[in-house]
């Protein structure tokens, strides 16, 4: 499925603590635009989300979470790369076990790409850029 082409559904998991939530790292290199995102991504056809937001941060930092409480659903339509892109985000709390906790991640599939902990309150402030948007609004 090319996702630049279809609406594409997609689930991310909002992990907060000490005033920080794990943010992946992101550049859109023709906005010259740094940004963060949640984790997670693509719900496969017969998966559930929840289960689909596990699987994502299994393959991506080989952790297993607790899916919290499920915060809402959002629709994303934005542009990244130059390409259009349209999205059905379902947002869920979730958490990492006390052991799997780190003061940052290396994404598995690419191990230039940091997870990070960053200030909730730089993005509720607009000092860093956070798609969607809408996850201010979690916080």
């Amino acid at each position: 499925m090319d996702k630049y082409k279809t609406i594409r559904p997609i689930v991310l998991g909002i992990i907060e603590r000490d005033g920080k939530i794990l943010v992946d790292n992101g550049y859109d290199s023709v906005k010259d635009q740094h940004f963060y995102r949640c984790l997670g991504g693509g719900i496969e056809f017969l998966e559930k989300s929840d289960e689909a937001l596990k699987r994502e941060f299994k393959e991506e930092l080989d952790v297993d979470i607790e899916v919290g409480k499920f915060l809402g659903i959002s629709e994303n339509i934005f542009n990244y790369e130059g390409k259009d892109a349209h999205e059905l985000v379902l947002f869920y709390s979730a958490k990492l076990k006390d052991e799997d906790y780190k003061d940052s991640y290396v994404k598995l599939d690419d191990d230039k790409q940091r997870i990070t902990w960053e200030d909730k309150k730089d993005f509720i402030e607009k000092k860093k850029i956070i798609y969607p948007e809408i996850v201010i609004d979690y916080l």
